[in-house]
């Protein structure tokens, strides 16, 4: 229950990946074209294996910032601070990777669940469902 909790704040608070990467978000990880999420779908039209993936890779980045950001806290200079950001950006893409997702489709999916109370309800319960 504590993680579903959790999992609803950040998926509220996580939009700040968002504004904060937004170059980052449109940058192309794979070679391999794949159509936009966004392109004529409606959120019910959602595959449950693309559902299921982004709960994957973001139940993972949750867990990457919440193990790093105390490292970020106690960085010293900008300069460290940075190269951490940038560290934990790369893992959380590489995440993001690992579970079938390109970053644009991640990204999509994060607003889709930020903005869309309907596709919010469906990724918490997948969250729900794996906290049991």
């Amino acid at each position: 229950m504590r993680r579903f909790l959790k999992a609803c704040l950040l998926i509220i608070f996580c939009g700040f990946l968002l504004t904060a990467l937004p170059a980052l978000a449109e940058t192309e990880v794979d070679d391999v074209p794949r159509p936009s999420l966004s392109e004529g779908l409606n959120v019910t039209d959602i595959p449950a294996e693309k559902v299921d993936q982004f709960v994957t890779a973001y139940l993972h980045v949750v867990d990457l910032i919440d193990d790093r950001s105390e490292d970020l806290q106690r960085a010293e200079t900008e300069a460290e601070f940075l190269q951490l950001q940038r560290t934990i950006e790369a893992a959380a893409f590489n995440l993001m990777q690992e579970a079938g997702l390109t970053r644009e489709e991640y990204f999509q999916l994060l607003g889709l669940a930020n903005a869309d109370i309907e596709f919010r309800d469906r990724v918490l319960a997948q969250i729900e469902e794996r906290d049991r």
